[in-house]
């Protein structure tokens, strides 16, 4: 039998998606790693299949133990607490850093691939998005608990025993995300607003942006799997790439997709942006206080290194990407 692949986070967003597109391979000698004390998330794995499932405790246990010694051809790792809006450090990096480390550690020690989670997150403010130490600078713990792990992968990255990749993802969108709550997607809420009260609600603007101007990198799910198998194809390629698209695009652009998908299959003709706002069809709240200082109102990945390390496929831009996106929802009724 081929050796093991274990995806962490399996249950969740783009674990799942990761599973899913290894099945479409054939490879289904998978160990799902994830924790479902939030139990709905099983629904994301019931279309796929897997070898076995752990819990992340028991796993990391397990493979403390010496269960794992030489049975691993790699770790997809994607498990992680990713609510930025999560203030406790002490779980934070305990769960996003060393955990990580002790699967770095591991896969070094096996010589096992190693591809993994890291964020936009790292860049905070910025305006240039390049993988380099003088543009980041968090503006979360869960961000810093990101670069803190990716610091690691530099210092260690020319006495590698075998390939480590650190993918940055920026604003990742699609199926599998419906377990997030109020972490998921900003096209997944517009497309519930806009299903349940015929509007979709975006923020004011806010940093010199006009109302729902704000600009972020949006990267449909399935090309960070095509992104994920490509390196995974790859072993002799490591370090961190940004997994973004290089084009950044409006909030109001994901309100518009989703409207006009959803009245292409309620059989009603397109509008402009200028209509629905007319309409009232997206709506502009306050920007909360919460966020003010802790808000990304820009981003864009500048994927040069990634294009340079032979990754060549193109990316969805929001019209196409929401689309699909909300097509799939509206699928399952």
């Amino acid at each position: 039998m081929s050796k093991l692949i274990i995806v962490t986070g399996a249950a969740g967003f783009i674990g799942s998606n990761i599973v899913a597109g290894l099945n479409a391979r054939g490879v289904t000698n998978i160990l799902a790693v994830d924790n479902l004390t939030k139990g709905d998330k099983f629904r994301n794995l019931v279309d796929c299949e897997v070898a076995d499932y752990l819990d992340k405790h028991d796993f990391l246990d397990a493979l403390q133990a010496g269960a794992f010694d030489g049975k691993v051809q790699a770790v997809l790792h994607q498990g992680a607490c990713s609510d930025t809006m999560e203030h406790n450090g002490q779980y934070m990096l305990d769960n996003n850093y060393r955990y990580s480390l002790a699967l770095f550690e591991f896969c070094q020690a096996h010589k096992a691939q190693f591809l993994y989670a890291s964020s936009a997150a790292t860049y905070g403010s910025t305006k240039v998005f390049r993988e380099e130490p003088e543009h980041e600078g968090p503006l979360n713990v869960y961000g810093y608990s990101k670069l803190l792990f990716d610091r690691v992968l530099r210092q260690r990255l020319s006495a590698l025993q075998a390939q480590v990749v650190g993918f940055r993802y920026f604003n990742v969108y699609g199926p599998r995300e419906q377990h997030k709550g109020r972490m998921a997607s900003v096209a997944f809420h517009n497309f519930n607003q806009y299903r349940a009260e015929g509007k979709v609600k975006l923020f004011e603007g806010c940093d010199g942006y006009p109302n729902g101007g704000q600009l972020r990198d949006f990267i449909y799910v399935g090309d960070v799997v095509r992104a994920n198998l490509f390196f995974l194809d790859h072993p002799e390629k490591s370090g961190i790439f940004n997994l973004g698209t290089g084009r950044a695009q409006s909030f109001n652009d994901i309100a518009f997709s989703v409207v006009n998908t959803c009245r292409r299959h309620d059989g009603l003709p397109a509008l402009t942006l200028d209509e629905m706002q007319q309409k009232g069809l997206i709506e502009y709240t306050p920007f909360p206080d919460a966020l003010k200082g802790k808000y990304q109102s820009f981003t864009q990945a500048d994927v040069s290194a990634l294009r340079a390390a032979g990754y060549d496929a193109a990316f969805h831009d929001v019209s196409s990407g929401v689309d699909k996106y909300c097509t799939w929802l509206l699928g399952r009724g």
